[in-house]
């Protein structure tokens, strides 16, 4: 072996009991998704005035939030350097359950939900930290469970909220500044993540086993019992989004709304700002993600764009936008 080769080889390892540093990211990786969102709602605002001035940033804001809180979870187990495909089958068993239970269990239907989702997505944590199942190949075996779990607990049909469904429609029907409290509860999300990552040692942990796993196991990092976690949040926030699925429809099924929501997921989280290599994220511009991918069918539609053209469009733009948006540094490697 050369000593080129050699140097190659050596793995700076930090302080046992000391983090691996982790630089804090800004410049446009930070404004990029702020004013990508900016820039497509400008074409929007210029091309069709009155759906800007009709209400339509509600409508966005509104459309958006189920994305918003499947893309936050799915940004937390990316951090990590893993990603979760069935999130999204989750967020819409969640919805069906919290449908089932609410007329039996009236208010202890949401928590019983964001429970189950929780566990849900603490198994393939499990399974991915104990049993060094690859988390692509994991979770694409468990997104069929869930759908087919999903598909019998349903009956293969739509579930209507028969009774005790107020407390939940209330979060579609008010709001503040006319927006729903469904998107508000996923911008209080975000916040959430955003003190925990920025402030907590659990939080700056998490993205050190994204950045560079093998020197966080040098620095006594808890990586198993981190990417637990990770799953587990993206599990509770797929609960949430079931919650707003519900609260927007009233019904859920294996078909309907929700039922196409993980790559517009995945996409707001890149969009966002999110490395798919892990140990880069930034769950406020993440937001923003979200608000891009729901914009997105919206601009095309201004445009003039082909009803069976949108389709190809909208790929075209995610994969632009992405492009723009996605953090590269010489330490990171895209996959």
């Amino acid at each position: 072996m050369t000593k080129i080769d050699s140097e190659r080889t050596k793995v700076a390892v930090p302080a046992r009991g000391k983090l691996p540093s982790v630089k804090r990211i800004g410049g446009w990786h930070a404004i990029g998704p702020i004013v990508i969102f900016l820039a497509i709602l400008v074409v929007v605002a210029i091309l069709t005035p009155a759906f800007i001035g009709s209400g339509g940033l509600a409508i966005i804001a509104s459309s958006s939030a189920p994305i918003l809180l499947l893309a936050l979870g799915q940004a937390m187990v990316l951090n990590v350097g893993s990603i979760d495909l069935s999130n999204a089958a989750i967020g819409l068993l969640g919805a069906i359950l919290l449908a089932l239970t609410l007329g039996p269990v009236a208010g202890l239907s949401p928590v019983i939900v964001l429970l189950a989702t929780t566990a849900f997505g603490a198994v393939n944590g499990l399974i991915v930290a104990y049993a060094q199942v690859p988390s692509f190949a994991l979770t694409l075996g468990t997104l069929g469970i869930f759908q087919a779990v999903a598909l019998v607990a349903s009956g293969r049909t739509t579930v209507y909220v028969a009774s005790n469904g107020e407390g939940v429609h209330a979060l579609y029907e008010s709001g503040i500044a006319n927006v729903p409290m469904t998107f508000w509860m996923g911008v209080l999300l975000a916040v959430s993540l955003w003190v925990l990552l920025r402030y907590t040692r659990i939080g700056r942990g998490m993205t050190a086993v994204g950045k560079n796993e093998s020197a966080a196991i040098f620095s006594a990092v808890r990586t198993r019992s981190l990417k637990v976690l990770a799953f587990a949040l993206s599990g509770f926030a797929a609960g949430l989004a079931g919650i707003a699925i519900i609260a927007q429809a009233g019904s859920a099924s294996p078909t309907g709304l929700g039922s196409d929501l993980l790559l517009p997921a995945i996409a707001a989280a890149l969009i966002g700002g999110t490395s798919i290599s892990g140990g880069v994220v930034n769950p406020l511009t993440v937001i923003f993600g979200a608000l891009t991918v729901a914009l997105v069918p919206i601009a095309t539609t201004a445009v003039g764009i082909d009803a069976q053209a949108q389709s190809l469009v909208y790929g075209a733009v995610i994969i632009g936008v992405v492009a723009l948006t996605m953090s590269r540094n010489k330490s990171s490697i895209v996959k």
